[in-house]
């Protein structure tokens, strides 16, 4: 799923989405405290529960560090058109493994509090 921006009616859409595709689970998203993550019309289905980071600490989401991964083999690269770095984007994302965004994104505090979790 793409959106050509983000906003609270396009984040809905994703949880609705995101829950209706792991419905047997509960689905913890770490966010940041965007505006979008916290418009008062925004719905979170029962099985997600939102975690929100300290304000102005992107240091402590694993999503920067993927950024960051995927940027690398960004930085260098010129493109024509936006068309052409979409298919490149999509490309990087369709490599991705599991193991590898795991290897990027595990922080041990966050493998720590799940690993707690299941012991619940």
């Amino acid at each position: 799923m793409q959106f050509s921006h983000v906003d609270t009616q396009c984040y809905q859409q994703f949880l609705n989405e995101f829950s209706q595709a792991y419905p047997d689970s509960l689905n913890i998203l770490q966010v940041d405290q965007g505006r979008f993550h916290t418009g008062k019309e925004l719905i979170v289905p029962e099985n997600v529960f939102l975690l929100f980071q300290p304000p102005y600490c992107p240091e402590l989401n694993p999503i920067e560090r993927l950024w960051g991964y995927l940027k690398a083999d960004l930085k260098w690269a010129s493109f024509q058109t936006l068309d052409q770095l979409q298919a490149k984007v999509d490309q990087l994302l369709a490599e991705l493994t599991p193991e590898l965004i795991m290897s990027i994104t595990g922080y041990s505090f966050i493998l720590d509090a799940l690993s707690a979790l299941n012991t619940i």
